[in-house]
C-alpha cells in the first residue's frame, strides 16, 4: 500500500491474466501438468516468476474464490465466534465490510482506513480470500430454519484426537497468497473488521511449495515427501460441478453455486514416518515416492492395476494400502476436491514435530464426500499409524456475491 492513495497494483504495474489462466487450467490446484521439453519449462518457469506478484483472482463470480483457484505457497485458516449480542444484523454488516476488504485486497489495493501497509510494493500476488459458516452460526444468528442439513456434526472416527477449541466455530476464513506479507496483510485486515462483532476462536498457517520453485508445474509434495494430490477432481471433468458445488436448485437455495468445506489439522507423526525406509513407505502409500507413480508402473497419472499380483502371489498394491482405499470407484464414486497447506509449528514437549497437513476438502455434500472416504480410510488404512486428526471443522461457503453483494447476501437478507 503506497501513500495518497496509491494502490500496490499501480506501484508495479497492471496485473497480468496468468493466475486467471492457470484457474481456468485447472493449473497447481494439486493437478498434474503435462511434461514439456527443458526449454519450454525453464521459460515457463521464469514467466511464472516474473508475473507472480501481478497475477490477480476475481472476487465477484458464481463461485467464491480459493476453491479452485490455484493452490498458493502461503494461506491462513481462521475461526471466529460472534460476539455476545451480536446477532443477524451485525453479522450482515461484517459480512459486508469483510466483502468490500476483501475484494480491495485482491485487487491489489488498499484496505480503507487505516491500512497497515504490511505489502507496500507488492502486487495482488494471486490473493484470495473465502468466507463460510459453521453451524452454530444459523442459532447465533436466529436462522436456524436456514441451516443446511449438510452441516449435521460429522461422525466420530478412531484416528480422533480433536481439540475442541481448535475445531468449527460460528464462521471460518481461507485466505491464500503467493506472497506471504499480502497472506498476513490481508489476514489483519479480516481480524481488524471484525472487532466488536466476533472474536478469533483458532487461527492456522500453512504453506506449499512456492511457484517456480520446480522446472515445470508438478503436484505438489506433503512433509512425509509424498507427491499429494495426483486423483483430485478436475474442473475438465463432466461431473466436478455435480460434485464440488450445490445446484442452481439446491436446499436451501441461498447455498447455490457455494460448497461445503471440511478443515482437519492432521497430525504427521514424522518421526515414526522416517524410521521406515523408503519401499516400507510405498507400501503403505501404494506409490512411488519419486514421481508418484503406481507400484504397479507407469507415471503419476497412470491408473493403478489394483488386481496386479507380484511374484509371491500377493497383490502388488496392499488391500490397506492408502491410494487403493482413496480411489473413487473403491468408495462408492466419493469425490472432493482436496486443497490442502502443510504446516509446522515448533516442537512438542517430547521434542517431536509439531507438523503435518492443514487438510482442506471440498464438495457439493460432506456426506457423499468426506465422510464416506474416511469411514474407509478409518477401518483399515495403513497410513492411520502414522496420522493423527487434532482439530476439525465442517462449514458452508455460499456461492460468489455478484457486483455490488457481498457474499452470504441471500441468506442474511433473504
Amino acid at each position: 500500500m503506497a501513500d495518497n492513495g496509491i494502490s500496490r497494483r499501480r506501484l508495479i504495474g497492471t496485473a497480468g491474466a496468468t493466475g486467471l489462466a492457470l484457474g481456468a487450467a485447472g493449473g497447481a490446484v494439486g493437478y498434474a501438468a503435462a511434461p514439456s521439453d527443458a526449454a519450454a519449462d525453464s521459460a515457463g518457469s521464469k514467466a511464472q516468476l516474473a508475473s507472480l506478484g501481478a497475477d490477480q483472482v476475481m472476487f465477484h463470480g458464481k463461485h467464491q474464490p480459493g476453491i479452485t483457484t490455484p493452490l498458493q505457497s502461503r494461506g491462513h485458516l481462521i475461526a471466529f465466534d460472534l460476539a455476545s449480542g451480536a446477532g443477524r444484523k451485525e453479522a450482515a454488516a461484517l459480512l459486508r465490510r469483510w466483502s468490500a476488504t476483501a475484494e480491495r485486497l485482491m485487487a491489489g489495493e488498499s484496505a480503507d482506513g487505516g491500512d497497515t501497509a504490511v505489502a507496500r510494493d507488492a502486487g495482488p500476488s494471486s490473493l484470495s480470500v473465502t468466507f463460510g459458516f459453521g453451524a452454530s452460526f444459523f442459532s447465533r444468528t436466529g436462522l436456524e430454519k436456514q441451516r443446511p442439513s449438510a452441516l449435521d456434526p460429522l461422525p466420530d472416527f478412531s484416528s480422533d484426537h480433536l481439540d475442541k477449541a481448535r475445531s468449527n466455530g460460528d464462521l471460518w476464513v481461507q485466505i491464500g497468497a503467493n506472497d506471504p506479507l499480502v497472506a498476513f496483510h490481508a489476514l489483519r485486515a479480516i481480524q481488524k473488521e471484525a472487532a466488536g462483532t466476533a472474536r478469533v476462536r483458532w487461527q492456522m498457517n500453512g504453506f506449499n511449495r512456492s511457484p517456480g520453485a520446480t522446472a515445470r508445474p508438478m503436484t505438489t509434495r506433503n512433509l512425509m515427501g509424498q507427491v499429494d494430490g495426483t486423483n483430485n477432481p478436475k474442473p475438465s471433468e463432466k461431473d466436478f460441478d455435480k460434485r464440488i458445488f450445490v445446484p442452481s436448485d439446491g436446499d436451501p437455495s441461498w447455498m447455490a453455486g457455494g460448497s461445503y468445506v471440511v478443515v482437519r489439522r492432521i497430525r504427521m507423526l514424522l518421526d515414526d514416518w522416517e524410521e521406515l525406509g523408503t519401499k516400507a513407505q510405498e507400501a503403505v502409500i501404494g506409490r512411488h515416492k519419486s514421481d508418484g507413480s503406481p507400484l504397479t508402473g507407469g507415471t503419476e497419472t497412470t491408473e493403478p492395476k489394483l488386481d496386479e499380483t507380484g511374484p509371491d502371489g500377493k497383490v502388488v498394491i496392499a488391500a490397506n494400502a492408502h491410494a487403493r482405499i482413496t480411489r473413487p470407484d473403491q468408495n462408492g464414486g466419493a469425490a472432493m476436491l482436496r486443497r490442502p497447506f502443510s504446516y509446522h509449528d515448533g516442537f512438542d514437549g517430547k521434542g517431536e514435530p509439531d507438523a503435518g497437513l492443514l487438510f482442506v476438502c471440498w464438495q457439493a455434500d460432506p456426506m457423499r464426500g468426506f465422510v464416506p472416504v474416511q469411514r474407509k480410510l478409518d477401518r483399515g488404512d495403513a497410513l492411520s499409524e502414522f496420522i493423527r486428526h487434532e482439530a476439525s471443522g465442517l462449514f458452508a461457503v455460499p456461492g460468489g456475491a455478484g457486483k455490488g453483494e457481498y457474499v452470504g447476501q441471500r441468506l442474511l437478507e433473504g
